[in-house]
């Protein structure tokens, strides 16, 4: 698949129309129209080009000719902010600096308008798309918007043009951090729902009737009879103390490994008093500077690469996948009753949870009745939808039940005889057409599968946990799998909301088989006498979303040791034996303990230094953090090359799509690949770069 070249800029338009209003007057309603059934964007043409319709609508005002402006989106969004493509194109910082600049000029050519203005969000609005409505003196949002933040801090920049100063006047300095970090490190935009109580938004309309309803809006608040109460600007000591507390908290998760959010902070630290002439010059210089930096450009080569991961490489045409009416599930643990729940939700099908006894089928009954009870409660689900869900979902032990699914997937423990009994069972009680997925995290697909009668219906769907929020999904492929059997697992995955990534039949697949190399190296080095706290910070410099020892706790310790096991046991020594982990499970020891404050890591168990300090390693030099990170990232440079040397994934990239969507590996770093070319791992260890030259834009080391 050839790397995409850069686009020309889809010009956004202001278009203008007058709307009398109910009282007398003119209200001038801006509407931003992309051109296209894309979303709208602002890139160098377009901020001209809303700069020269804000100049006009100044010698309207001042003709007396209007009483109000709004400003609404033409298409399903209001904004989506700047045009990404044009930003990562820039090479020179004086050309970045003048495009933060000329977008701070044309928003507050809005800002300055000597008569009230609103912003009638009618869809998203993201960054800029926001920014340019919190320049409005007011605003309406759409009922059913679920999509309001500041996503830059996650893509290698600040909100540049004005959001650092203005939302955190609008809405508390520790809500207004909140957005700009938090929310946007955990890609958690707010809904129109949440923004009115936080103060975004200043009313809720139904969309149906939207634009009109919000045109008498308006019109009662220019009458005197809708009016807005603003909270009170923070005190300075109180802003110092948000700050410090954010600041803190950046610290003990990001550790200093990312630009961005630290350069967000600083613009909001500048406290309650600074002109906003000052604020706007400071963000800026920061937006100039991280539009250079390596941060931002591999933050929106992964951007890319997810928005555009929809269909995925290899895939066989859609066509050929089969209806999915019925699905069944074999097992009732916690991962089976996670997809049964998943499927149910999103397939809107029946499912059927088949277990070996009847304790184990309600227990796994009681874990989706749980889950969803868990989202009613949180107000992410209606109960109505709930019900929906736990009426769909029914138990057996009888595998016959299971005869009229189109689709079964086997969620059983991790042992291939058992997968392969399972499977042998099946086949002769499903249908002819019926397609059999295991959700087999690192086991051959192919191995379980062949004595069947027809192995090529069956595929792997490798699911992450937690099931409903992880993206990713893998879909691996044996030899002997058909096209059919293929194209239903990769459309199962889209219509379920993941995005599937094709794998070959290999251990591992891709994100087990680096994360779980990089779990065995830290623990051999703690094995190896490395102090387990110096261990699990080793990696602290990449800017992971959690430590190693957090990471294995989460998976569960048996369960790593299992999978690492197993990799070695499939492809050698270079996936470490770890005594010390095997005492961790055989004594049932905690890995990490609670954290000390919400939002905080969780701290490694003093107990672990007693059974990693038995029988060291007398071989390798315990590693210090240094040694390690070079270790790891070694080891990880020479795995990815064997990757793509066994045909495992059919582009590079698709590496750093699993990497991102499946193990959390950080945006900033571009996935793996671009950080490891940057860093010269890739040129020392392959001799040769992953990534063309130009793509994310990481230069050669030499």
């Amino acid at each position: 698949m050839p790397f995409a070249a850069q686009r020309p800029e889809r010009v956004t338009r202001a278009d203008v129309r007058d709307v009398p209003l109910p009282d007398g007057g003119i209200l001038a309603l801006v509407v931003l129209d992309p051109g296209s059934e894309q979303p709208t964007t602002f890139g160098p043409q377009g901020i001209a080009a809303l700069a020269d319709t804000f100049r006009h609508l100044h010698e309207r005002v001042g003709a007396g000719e209007l009483t109000a402006v709004a400003v609404t989106g033409g298409s399903a969004v209001f904004a989506a902010g700047a045009d990404l493509t044009q930003v990562a194109a820039v090479t020179d910082r004086a050309d970045a600096l003048a495009l933060a600049r000329a977008g701070h000029a044309a928003y507050g050519l809005l800002a300055d308008l000597d008569v009230p203005t609103f912003a009638f969000v009618n869809g998203a609005a993201l960054g800029g798309g926001l920014e340019l409505a919190l320049h409005c003196d007011h605003r309406t949002v759409a009922a059913d918007v679920r999509a309001l933040g500041l996503p830059e801090t996650s893509l290698g920049l600040v909100p540049g043009w004005g959001g650092c100063h203005l939302l955190p006047r609008l809405v508390g300095v520790e809500a207004a951090l909140d957005v700009i970090l938090t929310r946007a490190a955990a890609n958690a935009p707010l809904s129109a729902g949440q923004a009115v109580p936080l103060g975004l938004a200043d009313t809720v309309l139904d969309r149906d009737g939207f634009l009109d309803a919000s045109v008498r809006w308006a019109a009662g608040v220019l009458r005197g009879e809708v009016t807005v109460t603003r909270r009170p600007l923070d005190a300075p000591g109180d802003w110092r103390a948000a700050v410090d507390v954010a600041r803190a908290h950046l610290d003990a998760t990001v550790h200093g490994a990312r630009l961005a959010p630290y350069r967000a902070l600083e613009l909001v630290a500048a406290g309650p008093d600074v002109p906003r002439a000052e604020a706007y010059a400071a963000e800026d210089e920061a937006l100039a500077d991280l539009v250079m930096s390596d941060e931002m450009r591999a933050s929106v080569y992964a951007f890319g690469l997810v928005q555009g991961a929809k269909r995925p490489a290899g895939a066989p045409d859609g066509d050929q996948a089969r209806p999915v009416t019925r699905v069944g599930v074999v097992g009732a643990g916690l991962m089976a009753a996670q997809i049964a729940t998943l499927a149910a939700r999103r397939l809107a099908v029946p499912v059927v949870m088949r277990d070996l006894d009847q304790t184990r089928v309600t227990a796994g009954l009681t874990a989706v009745r749980s889950g969803v009870q868990r989202l009613v409660a949180a107000g992410r689900m209606t109960a109505a939808e709930a019900d929906r869900i736990v009426a769909a979902v029914s138990g057996t032990t009888d595998l016959a039940d299971l005869a009229g699914c189109d689709l079964v997937v086997e969620a059983v423990t991790e042992i291939l005889d058992l997968k392969k009994r399972v499977f042998a069972e099946l086949e002769p009680v499903v249908g002819p057409t019926a397609v059999l997925a295991t959700n087999t995290s690192a086991l051959s697909v192919g191995a379980m599968a062949a004595a069947l009668e027809h192995p090529e219906r069956v595929v792997g769907l490798h699911f992450f946990n937690p099931v409903a929020s992880m993206p990713l999904v893998e879909v691996a492929h044996a030899a002997h799998t058909s096209p059919q059997a293929l194209a239903t697992a990769v459309a199962v995955a889209g219509n379920l909301g993941k995005t599937p990534v094709l794998v070959a039949d290999r251990p591992g697949f891709v994100v087990n088989r680096l994360l779980v190399l990089l779990l065995g190296l830290v623990l051999e080095a703690v094995d190896q006498g490395t102090p387990v706290e110096v261990a699990d910070a080793a990696l602290d410099p990449l800017g992971l979303p959690m430590r190693p020892f957090a990471l294995l706790d989460l998976v569960g310790p048996a369960v790593g040791q299992h999978v690492l096991t197993s990799l070695r046991a499939d492809l050698g020594e270079r996936f470490p034996r770890s005594p010390g982990l095997e005492r961790v499970v055989a004594e049932g020891l905690a890995v990490t303990l609670p954290p000390p404050a919400r939002g905080l890591p969780r701290p490694v168990d003093p107990a672990l230094h007693r059974v990693f300090g038995v029988g060291r390693d007398g071989g390798r030099r315990a590693p210090n953090g240094p040694a390690l990170l070079d270790r790891v990232l070694t080891a990880l440079t020479t795995e990815v090359g064997l990757l793509l040397d066994e045909g495992v994934v059919p582009d590079v990239r698709q590496i750093d799509l699993c990497m991102l969507l499946g193990a959390g590996w950080g945006g900033h770093l571009g996935g793996i690949c671009p950080y490891l070319d940057r860093t010269g791992y890739s040129a020392r260890v392959l001799g040769h770069r992953l990534l063309p030259d130009g793509v994310a834009n990481v230069p050669t080391v030499a």
